[in-house]
């Protein structure tokens, strides 16, 4: 018997992650503005309007936000905008997901994949700083783990102080850049993922923040071919534009967001309180004023606590695997010894998480949870 037969048939498996964009009724006011106007794409008034409602929600001025085609797109535009030269090599963790390394190969950057803080699972600028490496990096990327809120203003004193060049990439930061004062955009661009997986999205889509409007201008033009205010290809760019149907997809998103992340935040408080109760490690600062798309726990035998909840009909995932530099297309690329990334890559995954979550569901996986951990400990005596 497979391990998805395992369990009860008749028990429904309760997914890890629950994805749900607005519904038709929802999205028809738009859609019947593009009708009117049949403008498809190219910066379109739905476009506009996206990107001047995102720039209120994130508290910064127009000409610091862009809405692009995806998030990959974005890191990759934005390692152009700073001006990180082709070929030199980008410091990056491998403790994240592999699009976060496959915008350094599309930037024509040499990805290099450095240790995460155990105290974050994050870059730690002041022990970057203190590399003898960092003559031949021309940028670094940061990567806020799962959602945690990134020190922005530190890593600006970085690049200040190194002249290195820093991306960062806050895929399911949505929340936290405006309810962490610390995580708030600086010079550094921020990317945030609007990918249909995150807590409020546009089906596929990415945006970038950053104060330094030097650097989003030349980001805007990347993006569109480079050409900007003129028919003339000025700089060299791609096509990273987002069609007017994903615009209406994220502005009716943003409608409803509050509504989504009072449930969000409701379930964040749950899980943390319950898995305090069971002594449980999760995502540090977890619970702590900010919501993403994700419940990440670490415990000792996590492989086999995964698969006693799957045959308990629950659905988990390792979300970003054994790091990155493990992986078969990264393997040749340069890379410190990882102990903290091949630590969290043993021991961590993602309990099933979405906005309407059912109490019977949140009980069952508690339930579950519980139950794969006693029998583990059983087996063990």
């Amino acid at each position: 018997m497979t391990v998805e037969m395992a369990h009860d048939r008749h028990t429904e498996t309760i997914p890890v992650m629950r994805p749900q964009l607005p519904a038709a009724d929802q999205l028809e006011a738009y859609l019947r503005r593009i009708d009117a106007t049949r403008y498809y794409s190219n910066h379109g008034p739905l476009l506009r309007e996206l990107e001047r409602r995102l720039a209120l929600h994130f508290h910064v001025q127009p000409a610091q936000l862009a809405v692009v085609a995806n998030g990959t797109v974005a890191l990759s535009a934005a390692l152009l905008a700073v001006g990180a030269p082709a070929g030199t090599r980008c410091l990056l963790p491998s403790w994240t997901f592999v699009g976060s390394a496959a915008a350094v190969w599309a930037a024509n950057l040499t990805p290099y994949f450095v240790d995460v803080s155990p105290q974050t699972w994050m870059l730690d600028p002041l022990e970057l700083e203190r590399r003898t490496d960092l003559d031949g990096v021309g940028a670094v990327m940061v990567v806020s783990a799962f959602g945690a809120p990134v020190d922005t203003a530190a890593w600006d004193a970085f690049t200040e102080r190194t002249a290195i060049p820093v991306i960062i990439d806050c895929a399911a930061s949505f929340d936290t850049v405006t309810s962490v004062a610390s995580a708030r955009p600086g010079k550094s661009p921020i990317m945030i993922s609007l990918h249909a997986t995150k807590v409020i999205g546009t089906g596929e889509g990415g945006l970038v923040l950053s104060t330094d409007e030097r650097v989003m201008n030349r980001f805007h033009r990347i993006c569109n071919f480079g050409v900007w205010d003129s028919p003339e290809g000025q700089i060299l760019g791609y096509n990273g534009k987002l069609s007017e149907y994903h615009a209406a997809v994220g502005l009716a998103a943003l409608d409803g967001w509050e509504r989504r992340r009072e449930s969000l935040a409701a379930l964040t408080r749950r899980y943390a309180t319950a898995l305090a109760q069971r002594g449980v490690t999760t995502l540090p600062h977890y619970a702590n004023g900010w919501v993403s798309c994700y419940c990440n726990v670490a415990v000792d035998d996590a492989a086999g606590t995964i698969l006693r909840l799957e045959k308990a009909g629950i659905a988990t995932r390792r979300w970003w695997q054994s790091g990155v530099h493990r992986q078969r297309a990264y393997r040749p690329f340069g890379r410190d010894d990882l102990p903290v990334t091949d630590d969290l890559g043993s021991h961590v995954f993602g309990l099933p998480f979405f906005h309407d979550m059912t109490d019977a569901q949140f009980e069952r996986v508690m339930r579950s949870f519980d139950e794969a951990r006693s029998g583990l400990r059983a087996a063990m005596l």
